[in-house]
């Protein structure tokens, strides 16, 4: 079936008729050339034109495939607006062979909306209960993807006018999560966790649709404590992490008691507002952080900090901010949710692409999103970056975005909620997680979305030379040498 076909390939016969566009069937234009010359002659010109005396089936490349519906509709809608303005496939051929097939779809483009149309498509698909959305998000660059799918379109190419709103912190974030004046929101991956077992907050069944980033932290320390790289010269020192139910307070609590330091005794651990940081450091109240960007990156930048380590040098590829929401709003919403969770795997898709990054650096710098110096904004999305210590790095994979929800990560997060004491008692981990974490949900999504998928939604991870495995959370919680349990 041409319609499935990219119209604006010149390449490509779509709506039936004949290759010379005199005739209105293939089969008219067979008779009539057959009348001319001889059969034999004929039969000749039908091989060569790709005419058989039957219809054949389309090739399997241009079939419509379940894994990529979206698409499929998309040259639907484009096809029946080259049909309408050119008539004839000839006419349409000629001119995207003139022109150019860039300069044509500008062109259409121009006179024609092809995202109003393709949303309109979409909307009869399934109509979106919703379409004005509120979205929360705090300014650090793990909530890239939320941020960026507004000044480039993603939001609105599923058919959503979508209010990304800049928050102070994370307790201001769920605390508007949960009295609905956010319809989603830019969580840590460990929040929808801690809600829904009613850890820190009330007791609300909240679900992670999938992952923002992945890496993308670092512990940032003071210039004056060049001299002091061994953690364990850090007894008595105070660090700052964005919340208690993050992967920044779990992965510092990690990495100080791998090298001996018990969290609780040692040092000292406050809750900082990450765009409060830098001035904390500056001022000397605390000595050090395990932060989001940009703001170790901004420490640098400023003169007052130097970046330690990368916490992928804890656990390369570790989970760190989500996109969120309330089981309530996907259960009254389906369709605005399903539309609002392709926006964001879109958009993630798009940043993991590293050519793309400081295209999106300069979309997420602003006032009203990062507010953040580009070239700060850049060296954390390409990896090239001073490091505050004269050094200019080159790590490629600083950040990334991978959107899969993996169970297994929202299973070791459960762990050291347990091994630390914000959770007691006995834990479904399994349970809990599968309910929270989307996995399932999507591997479907990411298919239809013609994205790799993984087969499986647990696996194994290596943290600092020690094995995690989601089979044996408890005895994995109890098997250090500072815990709780």
């Amino acid at each position: 079936m041409g319609t499935y076909s990219n119209p604006f390939d010149p390449d490509k016969k779509l709506w039936g008729g004949c290759s010379c566009g005199k005739h209105k069937s293939a089969h008219e234009h067979e008779q009539a050339m057959a009348a001319e010359k001889p059969q034999a002659e004929a039969t000749q010109v039908r091989d060569a034109a790709g005419i058989a005396d039957t219809p054949s089936p389309a090739p399997a490349a241009e079939e419509p495939d379940g894994s990529n519906m979206d698409e499929t509709l998309a040259r639907c809608v484009e096809s029946a607006v080259m049909k309408g303005i050119f008539g004839t496939d000839v006419n349409r051929r000629r001119f995207l062979g003139a022109v150019g097939s860039s300069t044509a779809l500008a062109a259409v483009s121009q006179f024609f909306p092809l995202d109003a149309a393709m949303a309109a498509v979409t909307e009869m698909k399934g109509k979106l209960e919703k379409t004005k959305l509120n979205v929360g998000f705090v300014p650090i660059t793990c909530a890239t993807p939320i941020i960026m799918a507004k000044p480039l379109g993603f939001y609105k190419k599923y058919g959503l006018d979508v209010d990304v709103i800049k928050t102070a912190g994370w307790a201001v974030s769920r605390d508007k999560s949960l009295s609905g004046e956010y319809d989603a929101a830019h969580m840590l991956t460990p929040m929808p966790l801690s809600i829904s077992m009613g850890a820190g907050s009330t007791k609300t069944p909240w679900t992670m649709p999938a992952v923002e980033n992945v890496n993308g932290q670092a512990i940032t320390l003071a210039m004056k404590h060049k001299d002091k790289r061994d953690p364990k010269m850090w007894k008595g020192f105070k660090f700052a992490v964005p919340f208690e139910y993050s992967m920044h307070n779990f992965l510092l609590r990690y990495y100080v008691a791998e090298h001996g330091l018990d969290p609780d005794k040692d040092i000292q651990i406050r809750v900082l507002p990450p765009p409060e940081m830098v001035a904390n450091l500056r001022a000397g109240n605390v000595d050090g952080y395990l932060s989001p960007d940009p703001f170790n990156q901004r420490a640098v930048y400023d003169g007052v900090g130097f970046i330690h380590l990368l916490t992928k040098d804890i656990w390369d590829k570790h989970p760190c901010c989500a996109f969120a929401a309330s089981r309530s709003f996907i259960d009254e919403n389906p369709n605005t949710f399903l539309a609002l969770f392709k926006s964001v795997i879109d958009a993630t898709t798009y940043a993991s692409e590293r050519g793309n990054r400081k295209e999106i650096a300069k979309a997420i710098a602003p006032k009203n999103y990062l507010n953040q110096p580009v070239t700060v904004v850049e060296q954390v999305l390409t990896g090239v970056y001073a490091d505050g210590l004269g050094n200019v790095k080159n790590v490629p994979d600083r950040i990334d975005f991978d959107p899969f929800p993996w169970h297994s990560m929202g299973v070791w997060i459960m762990t050291q909620m347990k091994r630390w004491g914000y959770v007691k008692g006995d834990i479904d981990y399994k349970k809990v997680a599968e309910e929270v974490y989307l996995a399932t949900d999507a591997q479907k999504v990411m298919a239809e979305m013609g994205l790799p998928v993984p087969s499986s939604t647990y696996e194994k991870y290596t943290i600092m030379g020690k094995t995690f495995d989601p089979d044996e959370p408890e005895a994995y919680a109890k098997s250090f040498a500072i815990t709780r349990v």
